[in-house]
């Protein structure tokens, strides 16, 4: 058991990634990690002790890394406590004090602790719903998504409902063929409820383990989309009565601070169950996963930490945070 696992919990043992995986997270969190780093060392140069203007630059390193004003005001709420406890804090500690806040606080959410992989037992289909702004790798992530489970040995069916662009629907087909699982299509322009119907009950023929069901990325409208979404669910529990068992929200971590507003406006519009966070490899905005971990009462469950059809991990927050600390 790491440092870190020690740290989040002592009592039971942690669930951690496998060796590949674990190296991908590392190189997908090398842009974050090398900008943080590097601020934090000049935020520290000269200084022998850990006082209000090392206090003031380390604020002002988390927000600008994306962690979040709220988050980062608990962070250094954590490092007061401890600058007054230990009375003398060495800014050669910072980083290691720092990192087990992260850590404590994380540690507050019951969520984040998988590390594979995995739907409930005895739920079957799985009906996935995916919402998410164009643009954010919504389409990517549900053909990595079903690479994922498909290599668990569930068998999985996609639903092209995402009827407003022709293109959604061909790029969905392009990872279906790909991945080498069954998609339900109809053209552009159909009813995204009617390709939804059909998706679950082709699956449900099928005997299927999980549907994942893409919906439109449009927000100009929140009152539309909400209405939109409202029905596609309301005409598959006809199928699936428990349908969908998950509303997945798929963010792009290299907005930053949008991922964050994105997330208040569509959790406005319907109810996410869970997040996904991508394209954490191509930006230093790593920490918005730490801000978005603590900020919303919604888990991150999935981080896209490369462009590789496996590069879609379980987030783990206990190796997140061993990863970026690292």
């Amino acid at each position: 058991m790491s440092f870190f696992k020690k740290i989040f919990s002592s009592d039971k043992k942690e669930p951690v990634l496998n060796e590949q995986d674990k190296q991908t997270l590392d190189k997908g969190l090398e842009k974050s990690k090398t900008s943080f780093f590097s601020k934090l060392t000049k935020a520290v140069a000269g200084k022998s002790k850990v006082d209000d203007e090392v206090l003031d630059n380390l604020e002002e390193i988390l927000v600008a890394s994306d962690v979040g004003v709220d988050t980062t005001l608990k962070i250094i709420k954590r490092i007061e406590k401890r600058v007054a406890e230990d009375k003398y804090l060495g800014t050669d500690e910072l980083n290691k004090i720092l990192r087990e806040e992260i850590a404590g606080l994380l540690s507050e959410t019951n969520t984040g602790e998988e590390s594979e992989f995995l739907i409930p037992i005895n739920t079957k289909p799985y009906v996935i719903m995916v919402v998410g702004v164009n643009g954010v790798g919504k389409t990517t992530t549900i053909g990595k998504l079903a690479n994922q489970f498909k290599k668990q040995g569930y068998k999985v069916v996609l639903g092209a409902a995402d009827t407003f662009r022709a293109a959604a629907i061909d790029q969905l087909q392009i990872w279906a063929d790909r991945v080498g699982v069954p998609i339900v299509r109809q053209q552009m322009g159909s009813d995204p409820a009617s390709v939804a119907f059909d998706t679950i009950q082709s699956a449900v023929s099928q005997e299927a383990d999980i549907v994942i069901i893409d919906t439109a990325g449009r927000l100009h409208n929140k009152v539309g989309l909400m209405a939109e979404l409202t029905k596609v669910k309301r005409v598959m529990q006809k199928v699936t009565p428990e349908a969908p068992h998950d509303v997945l929200l798929v963010l792009d971590g290299s907005t930053g601070q949008n991922a964050f507003e994105q997330a208040k406006q569509f959790t406005a519009a319907t109810e996410v169950t869970c997040l996904a966070v991508t394209k954490l490899d191509g930006t230093a905005k790593g920490g918005v996963v730490i801000g978005i971990s603590d900020q919303f009462q919604i888990p991150v469950k999935y981080i896209g930490v490369g462009e590789g059809i496996d590069d879609l991990q379980v987030f783990n927050k206990y190796e997140f945070v061993d990863s970026f600390f690292k």
